[in-house]
């Protein structure tokens, strides 16, 4: 029951956008179709799960001092191999991800896991951590690309060719100016702002069940 405790944590009850409001730059700026939201969160899984492996890994070995610039190198690791990857193998992803995903070197989300849970616990425990953390932190990437798509343009973009028309549904022609805004970072602003609220409110709602 810990184990999925440690997992399901980073999913909802510490989800690393919505409660800690971490890594906002990619959730704004990359999320215009699904696919690209799928291509970060599948790069920051890769990252933040073997960052904190390894780190849980030589945790013992590390130098009290010099904690920070170790943890830096390694994640820098893992995100030169997923640039390579991407470069090889899905090049038009990696164009449209850009300097967010070289970003990911300094993303806050995935060093502070590697300081606040890897280096002070087993590695599975800490797979568990990255993972459920990753996954939280691509729900939330998903959710905010497929509102975004739908209002502006009418379909999901799921990957390449495979794509989801719901125009015939819902006719972005007929909210003219609107679904324009939600191209801009802006339109993402407004959707982070309507989740905050909503677990806030929910939050609220827990509060006074208690009471």
């Amino acid at each position: 029951m810990e184990k999925i405790k440690v997992l399901i944590r980073g999913i909802f009850e510490d989800n690393p956008i919505l409660f800690s409001t971490l890594g906002l730059c990619p959730a704004l700026a990359i999320t215009t179709k699904l696919e690209n939201a799928l291509g970060m969160g599948i790069a920051f899984i890769f990252v933040i799960v073997m960052s904190n492996i390894v780190v849980s890994l030589i945790r013992k070995l590390i130098p009290n001092e010099l904690r920070i610039p170790i943890y830096i190198v390694i994640i820098a690791s893992f995100v030169t191999i997923i640039e390579m990857l991407l470069n090889a193998f899905l090049p038009k992803l990696s164009d449209n991800l850009g300097i967010f995903l070289s970003l990911l070197v300094v993303n806050c989300i995935i060093l502070g896991r590697a300081e606040a849970f890897a280096s002070k616990n087993n590695i599975f425990d800490s797979f568990l951590d990255g993972l459920g953390t990753g996954i939280g932190y691509t729900l939330v990437l998903c959710i905010i690309s497929i509102i975004r798509e739908i209002f502006s343009y009418g379909k999901i973009t799921i990957w390449r060719n495979l794509v989801l028309n719901i125009n015939s549904l819902f006719n972005t022609n007929k909210i003219g100016i609107f679904s324009q805004f939600f191209v801009t970072s802006s339109g993402a602003y407004l959707i982070l702002g309507i989740m905050f609220a909503i677990i806030n409110l929910i939050k609220r709602g827990k509060k006074n069940e208690h009471i």
